[in-house]
């Protein structure tokens, strides 16, 4: 009998040990796969940054950031030589506001990818909050140029960086990344502001993204139909590449024309710019192009 009962004492307790270990392990891996979600990191890095801080997923997830941060700094010392022509361009129309902005990056893979598009996205929102704050008691027509650094240090909701945001997508997605410029829109209330983004990949938020986008200025217009000129006007200008504006009464120079007004309007080549805002009792006051790579002065 003593035999039997210790037969049954040393299968019984490592039955129970392995039934406790794998209700463990189950734990383990809801938690893994909860930081992996919420970070997009490797598993390998969630696995070790949950065993270091024995399973808090919050310092789990702070140390995940840290990480990513000083890598993707370390990366982007070493990949700032390489060239960032690709990427996109994010467009943020709000309440008599607009904010367009130029991310880049080395290739369109990037460019295509979700933690990328996300980096744009808040940029954008980063960028028109700025010129939001700043502008808060102007009432006249307020257009700024950011470009660089001065974008950099712009910060987002949370107070980080706009400069410390790309550096952790660098370390996420391992190519040079840079902020190159952003225009800021504000206009009195008699004013409207138009946009047209080419490709736009992101119906589902209010920021487009694409490799052409516009700003359009104007006066004017039938209520109801606003929202389609200004679509139509900056549409034109994404196509046709205005470099200026000129006046209304300018008469077209050929196929070379370069001012805005006195082009064949895209949506109408019947008519020229100038005649189609005519027929819409409309004006258009400023306009802004960007192409995504353009060297800036072009």
């Amino acid at each position: 009998m003593a035999t039997r009962e210790a037969v049954k004492v040393s299968i019984g307790q490592p039955v129970l040990c392995l039934h406790s270990g794998f209700q463990l392990l189950a734990a383990d891996k809801a938690l893994l796969m909860k930081l992996r979600k919420n970070t997009g990191y490797t598993f390998i890095n969630c696995k070790k940054a949950l065993e270091k801080f024995e399973n808090d997923i919050a310092q789990a997830e702070s140390w995940l950031h840290e990480q990513a941060q000083k890598e993707g700094w370390a990366k982007a010392s070493k990949l700032e030589g390489r060239k960032a022509k690709e990427g996109l361009i994010g467009l943020l129309v709000g309440n008599q506001t607009a904010a367009m902005v130029e991310v880049n990056c080395e290739t369109d893979f990037v460019a295509r990818n979700e933690k990328f598009q996300q980096l744009v996205k808040d940029v954008t929102l980063a960028t028109l909050a700025h010129h939001q704050n700043k502008n808060q008691s102007q009432t006249g027509y307020v257009k700024s140029v950011l470009v660089g650094d001065e974008l950099n240090k712009l910060t987002m909701a949370e107070g980080s960086s706009l400069a410390d945001h790309v550096a952790l997508t660098i370390g996420r997605l391992g190519e040079n990344m840079s902020l190159k410029r952003a225009v800021t829109l504000g206009v009195p209330a008699e004013w409207h502001i138009g946009s047209y983004v080419h490709g736009n990949i992101s119906s589902q938020t209010k920021v487009s993204m694409g490799r052409y986008g516009a700003l359009v200025i104007f006066q004017g217009g039938n209520d109801g139909e606003r929202d389609t000129l200004g679509h139509k006007l900056g549409q034109h200008v994404v196509g046709e590449a205005p470099l200026s504006l000129g006046n209304m009464d300018d008469l077209p120079c050929g196929e070379s024309e370069t001012r805005l007004l006195p082009q064949t309007f895209l949506a109408d080549p019947s008519r020229t710019v100038a005649q189609f805002l005519k027929g819409k009792r409309a004006r258009v006051l400023d306009f802004v192009r960007f192409q995504c790579g353009e060297i800036l002065g072009e």
